[in-house]
């Protein structure tokens, strides 16, 4: 099921300024603001977690053995979905 969200008080300047930007990008009013939300959470560059872990451990210069003891005791149960209800 995909959220769907309501923006009160949108200045009618913003309005405008987002249906240019659509008509200018070929999509939809709406299609531009997904993907203007989706941009700002998932900028691109970002590191991940992981990435970053394996970069502190070279810039530490731990040895494949110690890369590996990490290996050994991370947890690879895959996460259970939270349920609210």
């Amino acid at each position: 099921m995909m959220a769907s969200i309501t923006v009160r008080n949108l200045p009618e300047e913003v309005r405008r300024a987002l249906r240019v930007r659509a008509a200018q990008h070929g999509r939809s009013t709406e299609a531009e603001v997904r993907d203007i939300l989706e941009q700002a959470v998932r900028p691109e560059g970002r590191m991940k977690l992981g990435s970053l872990l394996a970069d502190v451990g070279r810039r530490m210069k731990l040895t494949d053995e110690e890369f590996s003891a990490f290996e050994q005791v991370r947890d690879t149960v895959p996460a259970r979905s939270v349920d609210f209800e």
